[in-house]
């Protein structure tokens, strides 16, 4: 474990930049710390932090000077790797025995991202969307193009917000894989530094040009103990033990009727959410004729078209679009790709306008496991 002071998060900056990426990394914009192309610390959210609860975010300031003194926001690194709206192929006509011919080139290369203040749960979503995206017999090429380029600065947590629970999920407060480097932000004793642990040779090659040595003692265990006092302040749990088992035999449980009547099926839990991938395709023309284009953008399991097929679609309800979404993210995930969908960020809770809880609709069917369906109470 080495250090750097806060003047060396610059340094570190301008090495990754001179290596050719673009950085990425939080800043204040709109009423939010959002993910956006930085040069410098300067542009941090420096003495801001938020406040989350059930349909509630809110920046405030801090009594500090804190660069990462936050939890997270409706950005996740999804944006960056697996764009909202990337074009597939473009057609044009020729006037040759075809009548038109495709192009699928990019209009550009896969931008090299190097991300600054990635947290624990974010790694382990950037690890699920591996799975999903760049793993078996059909890889996304443009995914897998932008994750290969991709430079990962990990930010240990030092406070957890209202709605996190990634200690229930077994993805946090502590990074312990996936990144390039790794930093724990400390202040105390009127000091503001880093303690920076490379998980790569690229890493390491990148931190040998950043002025650094090796940490002491103390400054170990200050990093440490930040971590500790995240983990001691989750603002949700969620109880694992047999949840995929629970949710599948408790398919007609009343509280899914509960839920869809607050549910407004709007789709904001699965925008926000970091391991959502669902995506529709829409083709697109000019006004001439001429040319047409194909488009992929993400779609939501709560949209009424997502499930449609001939005669109508398979999901009209709000309760079987709830229902399929949180039985699918926290129980049959595990059947597709061997882990939980799930991360434990929280922002599925944060920015559902109704405050519908993830950990909350958990609860409500462990503790009355079994109960009657609804529609047979009399």
């Amino acid at each position: 474990m080495a250090m750097i002071e806060r003047d060396g998060l610059d340094d570190l900056i301008g090495a990754l930049r001179r290596r050719g990426y673009g950085t990425v990394g939080p800043v204040l914009r709109d009423g939010a710390i959002v993910y956006d192309e930085i040069t410098s610390s300067a542009e941090l959210p420096e003495g801001w932090t938020d406040r989350q609860d059930g349909g509630t975010y809110r920046v405030e300031p801090r009594s500090d000077d804190a660069l990462f003194g936050y939890a997270v926001g409706p950005h996740s690194w999804k944006r960056f790797l697996h764009p909202p709206r990337l074009r597939l192929f473009k057609a044009r006509r020729n006037g040759g025995e075809s009548g038109f011919e495709i192009s699928e080139e990019p209009e550009e290369e896969a931008p090299r991202y190097a991300f600054i203040g990635v947290r624990s749960c974010e790694l382990h979503a950037i690890a699920i969307q591996d799975r999903v995206m760049a793993g078996g017999s059909f890889p996304d090429p443009a995914y897998v193009s932008r994750r290969q380029g991709a430079f990962i600065v990990a930010v240990n947590c030092g406070q957890a917000g209202g709605t996190c629970f990634c200690v229930s999920m077994e993805t946090g407060p502590r990074a312990e894989f996936g990144f390039d480097l790794a930093l724990t932000e400390v202040l105390e004793d009127g000091r503001h530094y880093f303690t920076v642990e490379a998980g790569s040779e690229a890493g390491s090659e990148v931190l040998a040009e950043v002025g650094t040595r090796s940490a002491e003692a103390t400054e170990r265990e200050a990093s440490l103990a930040a971590s500790a006092r995240a983990a001691a302040e989750m603002g949700r749990e969620l109880e694992t033990e047999g949840l995929r088992e629970l949710l599948e035999r408790n398919r007609e449980h009343p509280r899914w009727d509960e839920v869809s009547e607050r549910c407004l099926t709007c789709g904001n839990c699965t925008m926000v959410c970091p391991t959502c991938f669902c995506t529709t395709v829409e083709d697109v023309t000019d006004l001439s004729g001429e040319e047409a284009e194909r488009w992929r953008e993400w779609d939501s399991c709560f949209s009424l078209d997502f499930s449609h097929l001939g005669g109508g679609s398979v999901r009209s309800s709000s309760r079987s679009r709830y229902r399929q979404w949180m039985t699918h993210k926290l129980g049959t995930w595990w059947d597709q790709f061997g882990t939980s969908g799930c991360v434990g960020c929280g922002r599925c809770i944060t920015w559902c306008p109704v405050a519908i809880d993830i950990t909350e609709e958990s609860a409500a069917i462990r503790a009355t496991d079994g109960a009657t369906p609804r529609k047979e109470q009399r």
